[in-house]
C-alpha cells in the first residue's frame, strides 16, 4: 500500500475543515472521494477509518484509493453517489460527517481520454463512470437542434445556445473535444479568460452525467442520514447545482419549529485569493454546511 499527496488540490479544504469541524472517532460519509483529497485531511481529524465509507464512480479513482495507507479498513464502493446512498439509506447506516463535492476531479480533466477539456484533444466522452451510459458525442451527434438548444441553455446557462446548437448541427458528426470546442469559438469572439466553449462542456457533462437529477435525489437522503449533532458540506460548481442545495437546505432548516437542520453558512463561502493563485480551477466553487438538529 502507499500514500502520497492527492492527485487532486482539495477545493476550500480549510473551509471545509473548519465548518465540518471533525473530532476523534467521528464516522464519515464522502460521496464524491475522488482521489482522497478532502477525506484523508478529515480523517487526520477523526483517526478511524474502520467507520468511513468513500465513494466514486470513477473506477481509476476508488482503485487508487484502496491503495492509500490512511485509508485502510475503509469501506470504498465504486458507485455513482445516488445508487450509493440509496442502498446505505436502506440500511440505516448514519453518519457524523457527510461531504460532497460536485466538482470535476484534476486528473478528470487532465486526461485527455475522458474527453471533459476542451484544452486537450480526446474522444468526446465525459462520462465519470467510462463503463456505461450515453458520451457527449452520442449528445451532439444525434440530439435535435431544439434538444441540443435546450441542454446548452439550461445547464450551460450559455446565452448563445441556439447559436451554438445551430453550428454543431452543421458539422456534424463531432467525435472530439477539440473539434467542438473549435465549432463553439467560430461562433463568438474568446471571452476574456472565459473559453467560448466552457458553459457548453459544462452542459453536456451534465447531461451526460444526469448531475442534477441525482443531486436533488440524494441531498434529502443525506440529510436524513446524518447522526443528531452531524454536519453535512456541500460543495457546487454552477449556479444550478447551488440553488439546489440552497433550496433542500432551506426546505429543511429555516426559523421553523420542524426544522431537522441549522444553517451554518448563511451565504456560500467562496475560495480566497491565495487559493485561487494556487487553484485556479476553484474560482466557481460555493461551499454550504448545515448541522443536524
Amino acid at each position: 500500500m502507499k500514500d502520497h499527496q492527492p492527485k487532486h488540490k482539495p477545493v476550500l479544504l480549510k473551509e471545509v475543515i473548519d465548518l465540518l469541524a471533525p473530532e476523534q472517532g467521528e464516522s464519515l460519509l464522502d460521496v464524491t472521494a475522488g482521489y482522497g483529497g478532502h477525506s484523508l485531511a478529515i480523517l487526520d481529524k477523526t483517526h478511524v477509518p474502520k467507520t468511513s465509507y468513500f465513494v466514486d464512480r470513477d473506477d481509476n479513482a476508488t482503485e487508487e484509493l484502496k491503495q492509500l495507507v490512511k485509508l485502510k479498513g475503509a469501506t470504498i464502493i465504486n458507485s455513482d453517489f445516488a445508487s450509493a446512498t440509496k442502498s446505505l439509506h436502506e440500511k440505516g447506516m448514519k453518519f457524523d460527517l457527510i461531504l460532497a463535492d460536485l466538482g470535476v476531479s484534476s486528473p478528470h480533466l487532465d486526461n485527455a481520454s475522458r474527453g471533459f477539456s476542451f484544452q486537450k484533444d480526446g474522444p468526446l466522452d465525459m462520462r465519470m463512470d467510462a463503463s456505461k451510459g450515453i458520451t457527449a458525442a452520442d449528445i451532439v451527434n444525434t440530439s435535435s437542434e431544439e434538444a441540443l438548444t435546450k441542454i446548452i441553455k439550461v445547464y450551460g446557462e450559455e446565452k448563445h445556445a441556439k447559436k451554438i446548437a445551430q453550428a454543431i448541427m452543421q458539422n456534424t458528426p463531432v467525435s472530439t473535444t477539440t473539434e467542438l470546442a473549435n465549432i463553439i469559438a467560430k461562433c463568438f469572439p474568446f471571452r476574456g479568460k472565459i473559453h467560448p466553449a466552457t458553459k457548453t462542456f459544462q452542459a453536456l457533462r451534465i447531461a451526460v452525467n444526469d448531475e442534477l437529477t441525482q443531486l436533488r435525489y440524494t441531498l434529502p437522503l443525506w440529510i436524513q442520514m446524518l447522526k443528531s449533532s452531524g454536519r453535512i458540506a456541500i460543495i457546487s460548481f454552477h449556479s444550478l447545482e447551488d440553488k439546489i442545495v440552497k433550496d433542500i437546505f432551506l426546505e429543511h432548516g429555516g426559523n421553523r419549529y420542524d426544522a431537522d437542520i441549522k444553517i451554518l453558512t448563511k451565504k456560500p463561502i467562496t475560495p480566497g485569493d491565495n487559493e485561487l493563485v494556487f487553484n485556479p480551477r476553484a474560482r466557481s466553487a460555493k461551499l454550504r454546511v448545515a448541522v443536524k438538529k
